[in-house]
């Protein structure tokens, strides 16, 4: 059973055996930078930058999804691209605009 279902695996259109598994795997390298960041201070994040990693990851989550066969591991690393774009995003914006806040939680 275990054994058909790997192999089944390392025979899929979007397996291992494809660039269309690679290149999404290596993109989580983007996910797991924008997730390090998190601790950095937000006058350091881009505007630009949490931009196109929030677009990309939107547009081609939509595209992993209309494409045959179906690629997961795209979709995946798209959805955490576009949620940590927008955390970050959420961030710089609260930092830049909303300035007040951040100091009343610290006088508390």
């Amino acid at each position: 059973m275990a054994a058909s279902k790997v192999q089944a695996f390392w025979n899929h259109p979007a397996g291992p055996k494809t660039i269309h598994f690679w290149a999404p795997t290596f993109k989580w390298g983007i996910s797991i930078a924008n997730i390090a960041d998190f601790s950095k201070p937000p006058e350091n994040i881009s505007y630009p930058q949490q931009l196109a990693v929030t677009c990309t990851g939107l547009i081609w989550s939509r595209y992993s999804m209309v494409i045959t066969p179906k690629n997961w591991n795209l979709f995946s690393v798209n959805v955490a691209m576009a949620g940590t774009g927008l955390t970050q995003l959420s961030r710089k914006i609260k930092h830049d605009y909303f300035p007040d806040t951040d100091a009343a939680v610290q006088k508390e």
